[in-house]
Formats: structure tokens, C-alpha cells, sequence
């Protein structure tokens, strides 16, 4: 729905970087992004079923799924906590490029407190020099965001966005 700042979920530099170039971050977590299910289990401790469920029925789409983080993985990318947010973007492009990747990170393209640019040229107004590629998709179609679900130990939405509460309820009865 909008442009994304990507760098390795798994290079602490990186991810050190990104902090400082999205600002006033500290201690939020940072969703990630994965080009298909199988790299789910790189950062999650165990997918539950229904967590395999949702993303069979809702991915690739505007579904971040909050799920038991690895151990492994940054405290930047957790916020500090032992969830993990995670993504399949309804892009097959950026689905492709992740593929090769790997896992990547997914907070929006702005800085912390600014509007989420919809554009190359809205990045580069906001964040210029400070970042070192644009991958130009053209204008996104902006909208509602991702909806945020956290799926244990109860599913609890976190931020309702293009999905409804509704449709999500369907997956559990």
C-alpha cells in the first residue's frame, strides 16, 4: 500500500542504520516482509495452525501476522519483545525480489511521525540522501494499511486495517 524501507532482517548494521534513518523508532518493533510462507520459519519459534491458516487464505495480501519470534532475531527488529511481525506484500515483483533476498524489513518508506510516502519522489523528499536505492514502482495505491493480528495465545487484533475483524473471525469458526 505504500513504499517500504528494506534492509536484511537478519544484518544488525543494517537494521542499526535504519534506525537512525527512520528516527524516534527505539523500542518499536519493525514488520517484516517475506516473499512466500517457507521463510516464515526463519524467524518464528513455531507457526501455529492457525497462523498457517490465515496466511493460506489472506497472503500474499494486507495480513502481518504477529507470531513468536526466533531467538535469534535483532531486539530492533522485536522492539524488545518475543513477537515478530510478518508479511507476505501483495506484490509479485517485491514477492520475487524477496525470494532472492531473503526476509526484509517492511516499515514505510517516511520518517518516524511523517505521513507514508505513496511515491519515489515522496521517499526521496523525505529521506534524500540518507538511504542508498529507490526501487521506482510507480504510485501505490495507498489505502488502508496492513491490519496487525497477533495470533497467540488468543487471536487479538493489534491494528485494524484492510481486513476486518469479520472476515478474520471466519478463519476461526
Amino acid at each position: 500500500s505504500f513504499y517500504a524501507l528494506a534492509v536484511g532482517a537478519f544484518h544488525q548494521l543494517a537494521l542499526e542504520r535504519l534506525l537512525l534513518i527512520k528516527g524516534g523508532r527505539e523500542g518499536s518493533p519493525i514488520p517484516v516482509l517475506v516473499g512466500d510462507m517457507s521463510q516464515v520459519e526463519s524467524l518464528t519459534k513455531h507457526i501455529p495452525d492457525v497462523a498457517r491458516t490465515l496466511m493460506e487464505d489472506f497472503w500474499p495480501g494486507l495480513l502481518t501476522l504477529v507470531l513468536a519470534a526466533s531467538p535469534e532475531l535483532s531486539p530492533i527488529l522485536t522492539g524488545g519483545q518475543n513477537t515478530i511481525g510478518v508479511r507476505q506484500p501483495d506484490d509479485p515483483g517485491v514477492c520475487e525480489l524477496l525470494k532472492h533476498t531473503g526476509p526484509l524489513t517492511g516499515t514505510s518508506a517516511n520518517r518516524t511521525g511523517q505521513p507514508p510516502a505513496r511515491s519515489a519522489e515522496e521517499v526521496m523528499q523525505q529521506l534524500g540522501s540518507d538511504i542508498d536505492l529507490i526501487l521506482d514502482g510507480g504510485p501505490t495505491p495507498g489505502g488502508k494499511p496492513s491490519t496487525v493480528l497477533q495470533v497467540a495465545p488468543e487471536p487479538r487484533i493489534i491494528r485494524e486495517g484492510a481486513i476486518s475483524w469479520d472476515r478474520l473471525q471466519k478463519v476461526f469458526s
